[in-house]
């Protein structure tokens, strides 16, 4: 992108989120048991600083998912293209849902919240709030650009008012979400209309949590953990220790309560045919 552009961003971007994982991994890697969290944690608020501050506030460029369809519509190249497609279109096919482990702005503050473990689980049906609300942002898009003659254009204050009352209204129903279910990732279960878009291809994902059936002992710490609420244990004795779920976010929580070390992250190109996760009564 550079060669084609001689934009000196595109030296900077990726490379600046990578090192950002890779200095969230090692802390993970380093740290007590105890503090390991805040490895991934940092990794979280080194990516969303960066995306909200400096290029939404400073470079004024939006990358919420609006951004995204507007710029599908006008079959133009900018930055919500640039973000979405390793991150959540085509990317989940190698590292399923690791964004919203890794890179969410908006969970790096709900992760902050005091419901770290699993309760009783996901409420049925629920889920189905985060279709809705992409087919109202599809919806809402098409209207205003095909109805209305609305188009967008990176750098000016509309785009940055859109950017700033996107967020904030995602950050605030992920926060109340958050008080009124006890969950930190309520927003990521029931609301967030990216799922659905990742989900497509990270169904075939290369990269898996797996368990190694022969050391680990069935304590059930992991399903405890799990703040996506997967039932870990039946993948183990079902699926041969592969978890195949297109609701994992590889946060790796599953990996730093496990007692016996019995869980990593492997090349397991298998395809994910059935979700197993815990719902409440």
């Amino acid at each position: 992108m550079w060669l084609y552009t001689k934009n000196t961003f595109f030296l900077f971007d990726l490379p600046f989120i990578g090192t950002s994982i890779f200095i969230g991994i090692m802390l993970s890697e380093f740290l007590s048991k105890r503090s390991k969290f805040w490895g991934r944690i940092t990794t979280q608020f080194l990516i969303g600083t960066y995306m909200v501050l400096f290029i939404g506030l400073r470079m004024k460029v939006n990358m919420q998912i609006e951004m995204f369809f507007f710029l599908i519509f006008s079959w133009t190249f900018g930055g919500a293209i640039v973000h979405y497609l390793p991150a959540k279109v085509v990317g989940p096919i190698l590292f399923n849902r690791g964004w919203c482990g890794w890179g969410c702005w908006t969970a790096s503050i709900l992760d902050l919240f005091p419901w770290k473990k699993k309760l009783p689980g996901r409420i049925r049906n629920l889920g189905i709030g985060r279709y809705i609300h992409l087919a109202l942002i599809i919806t809402l898009t098409a209207i205003l650009w095909f109805a209305y003659g609305y188009k967008p254009r990176q750098g000016r204050p509309d785009v940055v008012l859109w950017f700033c009352i996107g967020n904030m209204l995602y950050y605030i129903s992920g926060i109340v979400l958050a008080i009124m279910l006890k969950d930190n990732r309520a927003f990521c279960k029931y609301l967030c209309p990216i799922p659905p878009i990742q989900k497509i291809l990270g169904r075939f994902s290369l990269f898996k949590i797996t368990v190694n059936k022969t050391t680990c002992i069935h304590c059930g710490a992991c399903d405890i953990s799990c703040p996506m609420d997967l039932k870990i244990q039946e993948y183990i004795a079902e699926e041969n220790g592969k978890i195949n779920s297109t609701e994992c976010i590889l946060c790796s929580v599953c990996q730093q309560v496990c007692p016996k070390k019995a869980i990593a992250l492997k090349v397991c190109p298998t395809v994910c045919t059935k979700e197993r996760l815990y719902y409440r009564a």
